[in-house]
């Protein structure tokens, strides 16, 4: 076992100064409160938040594999239809665990990987004109089949796929992970016969990589979906300890608690120090921002509560957003994830030794000066009293992988209860989908689609 480890050193009020630290007293007042919390959270496992079980998904497991071993060569692009916990997950596990220049480069037999979650005209314009439509297979991913992003691109490639091969042969170019009863797309894939995995109950879009949702497209391109659970249900043991110097979950979550509502800090930025794990940031940005991001109403007065999540690339962010984190305002925390040993080692040639500003690189290899890179930005941080903490990866594959995900998931369940609200649901997009359909005409919709008209007729302010 190779477990991840959070090191929050310099989110101490004994690093960063008690007006921008939490102290070891305000963390362990946390701990009664955050118990709860867990029990609460412990209590919903089997009813309505399944996707704390989804770790130890045999069976699933092995109906992926299967499907995967059957159209294995078939297919020399793998494209999934989805938007939001049906996108950012699938491309996240890619980058992390595949080569930087997959698509230019795929091993034999092992298809790209497009995740189109956007209906943007010009991109899909120029998918539409430079990708073979024949030599894909379509992931289509809505649990409630009413998302109108990824079924506008379904009726789309649909269409194509019927036209180029015919209404018998397009079906095996289509895969639909949905809801098992409900929804519109059951029974279009009932009638189609096309080949479907299951969104289970109880596993909101956010919450849903480590499903079918996040693990088909992966076991596609050869990623070890099994390590991957594995790596998970690791995680999921260590969250069950009662003591928050035990449960890296209970102590991030406290954490980002005591930033926000104690010490002003009102932006997690997420610096991820390697290329790989680059887009885990932004799936990590749409867990915390749709999960914590809502109106409390336990507490007091209605308020609005939430971290805004940042995301940021070392080292190519050194250069654009360090200043800014340094030397502007001091009303962000910072989480580090960065890499014990890299795939690669690449050696800096030793020439130039007579100039002063070349011969201190000569003879290191990169990953020293990656890792000099981010512990200098770790070091001005904390001199500056900004909050920064690590999540330290031994090595980046599938094992660790897992474990971060689900980490971050039940750090984030725990935080709904400090905060005091319902982070499994997501109000604020629903009100954007419904103002979309009124838009579009979506019968149903006319009353809403009235009072957006009514609004547009008023003044407007340009230049």
């Amino acid at each position: 076992m190779d477990p991840i480890h959070l090191n929050y050193t310099h989110s101490l009020s004994s690093t960063v100064g008690e007006d921008h630290g939490a102290s070891p007293e305000e963390l362990a007042g946390l701990a009664p409160e955050l118990q709860r919390a867990q029990q609460a959270i412990e209590a919903r496992r089997t009813q309505d938040l399944r996707w704390l079980d989804l770790p130890y998904q045999s069976d699933v497991l092995q109906s992926l594999l299967r499907y995967a071993e059957s159209v294995q060569g078939q297919f020399e692009n793998v494209v999934v239809l989805g938007i939001g916990g049906s996108a950012l997950g699938n491309r996240a596990l890619h980058t992390a665990l595949n080569s930087p220049l997959h698509e230019l480069y795929p091993p034999p037999g092992v298809p790209r990987l497009f995740v189109l979650d956007n209906v943007d005209p010009d991109w899909i314009g120029e998918f539409l004109d430079r990708v073979d439509v024949t030599k894909c297979l379509f992931n289509v991913i809505s649990k409630s089949g009413s998302t109108a992003e990824t079924m506008s691109q379904f009726l789309i490639f649909r269409r194509l796929l019927i036209e180029r091969l015919g209404e018998a042969r397009h079906r095996e170019h289509i895969v639909v992970t949905t809801d098992a009863k409900a929804g519109v797309l059951r029974p279009i894939v009932e009638q189609a016969g096309y080949t479907s995995f299951v969104v289970p109950d109880g596993v909101g879009g956010r919450f849903s990589v480590l499903s079918p949702v996040g693990l088909l497209s992966s076991a596609l391109l050869g990623i070890d979906i099994g390590s991957l659970l594995a790596g998970a249900a690791d995680m999921d043991q260590r969250c069950q300890s009662t003591s928050m110097e035990q449960n890296p979950a209970m102590t991030y979550a406290a954490l980002q608690w005591i930033m926000q509502e104690r010490k002003g800090k009102n932006i997690a930025v997420t610096f991820a120090y390697g290329h790989r794990l680059r887009d885990l940031a932004d799936w990590y940005a749409q867990l915390l921002g749709e999960s914590i991001g809502k109106r409390c109403t336990t507490k007091g007065p209605a308020h609005g509560v939430g971290p805004t999540p940042v995301r940021a690339v070392g080292v190519t962010d050194q250069h654009s957003q360090v200043q800014l984190y340094v030397e502007g305002p001091n009303d962000k925390w910072f989480t580090l994830l960065e890499i014990g040993t890299h795939d690669h080692k690449v050696p800096i040639p030793a020439d130039f030794q007579d100039r002063d500003a070349l011969a201190y690189l000569g003879g290191r290899d990169l990953g020293e000066l990656f890792q000099a890179e981010r512990e200098g930005t770790r070091i001005a941080l904390s001199d500056a009293n900004r909050p920064n903490c690590s999540i330290h990866f031994p090595r980046v594959n599938a094992h660790t992988l897992g474990q971060y995900l689900y980490w971050m998931e039940y750090s984030v369940a725990l935080m709904g209860e400090l905060y005091g609200i319902d982070a499994f649901d997501q109000p604020g997009v629903e009100a954007g989908k419904i103002a979309a359909y009124a838009l579009m005409g979506r019968t149903g919709f006319g009353d809403r689609a009235k009072e957006i008209e009514a609004r547009q007729q008023g003044p407007q302010s340009e230049v």
